[in-house]
């Protein structure tokens, strides 16, 4: 997936029909299988170092740990988060040392959030830390590969449940290796739409975010959820759980791999306004189809968080 500009059809997965996904700043992937077959060690690699990420984590889960701050008093990190972020990364640069590595503890702490046309993974160590520091069960690793600002791969794993998330671009989307399809629910009225909170306690921001969940449920909808953590909440679209999730706040390592996920399990992906989904813009609204998505964004009262690749501001 290009990640500055995309308006081109998406590829599907080969477990449902063919669904036109525009998307700005992700292009998923080559159609030629030499292109999957290319990666499919990186993505090997990937599964076994979220399997090895999630034991950490649950052995966490059972012990005491710090919690320190980012942004906010909300916005946490742990020990957990930098123990298994660093561990990625030692292994990556082991095996494929002319990698790329977009993380979430590594922009934190003032690395560039940029992406290039060298293969590069797109990483959130610990997708869900305050459900994780509370002892709330959805708690995820997020493992995006990009070649060529084209998205080859998801794997989201879900270490509380053992649940592993895997697609490949053009190859389908899987949950502990069974096929992931969408919903085929078409109203808006019989569907579940998930979304969160976020971590900006600006009045004004918090005041768009239940206007906008006022105005969805009031639709009305069955139901809003939110499992807290991003990459769960789009396995849970693919895996045909709710209809549609949206958010604006979270980060492209929130979303990298779970855009793999939802489109290849047949969904769309789109921007809060209706555009391409731009990766960057920290915004998105992914859905079973056009007609969810393009229904929700009429209700969406959007607003422009900081991008993620704005430039770093520097001291003088």
């Amino acid at each position: 997936m290009d990640l500055t500009a995309c308006s081109t059809p998406l590829l599907q997965a080969h477990t449902g029909p063919s669904i036109g996904h525009p998307f700005k700043g992700i292009f998923l992937g080559s159609r030629h299988n030499t292109m999957t077959e290319l990666w499919q060690n990186a993505m090997d690699h990937a599964v076994a170092l979220a399997r090895k990420a999630g034991s950490l984590v649950r052995d966490a889960v059972q012990n005491d740990m710090k919690v320190m701050l980012k942004s906010s008093s909300v916005d946490l990190v742990t020990k957990t988060d930098q123990k298994v972020e660093q561990l990625i990364i030692d292994s990556v640069k082991e095996k494929f040392p002319t990698h790329s590595f977009i993380g979430e503890e590594s922009v934190a702490a003032g690395e560039p959030c940029v992406l290039t046309d060298n293969p590069t993974w797109i990483v959130d160590p610990v997708d869900g830390t305050t459900n994780f520091v509370h002892g709330y069960p959805f708690v995820a690793v997020s493992i995006g590969f990009a070649v060529n600002k084209k998205l080859e791969f998801g794997v989201v794993y879900s270490c509380i449940e053992d649940k592993m998330y895997t697609a490949r671009t053009g190859q389908g989307a899987f949950c502990n290796g069974q096929p992931l399809h969408v919903s085929d629910q078409k109203e808006i009225t019989q569907s579940i739409i998930a979304t969160e909170f976020g971590s900006n306690r600006d009045t004004e921001v918090v005041d768009k975010i239940f206007s906008s969940m006022r105005k969805i449920l009031c639709l009305p909808i069955h139901g809003i959820r939110g499992v807290g953590t991003a990459a769960t909440n789009m396995c849970l679209v693919a895996s045909g759980c709710v209809e549609a999730y949206y958010e604006i706040g979270m980060h492209c390592w929130d979303i990298a791999a779970g855009a793999v996920i939802v489109t290849e399990a047949g969904g769309v992906l789109m921007d809060v306004d209706g555009g391409p989904l731009d990766l960057m813009s920290r915004r998105v609204v992914a859905a079973n189809n056009k007609m969810i998505a393009e229904r929700i964004v009429k209700e969406i009262d959007a607003f422009t968080p900081l991008r993620d690749d704005a430039p770093i501001e520097t001291k003088d």
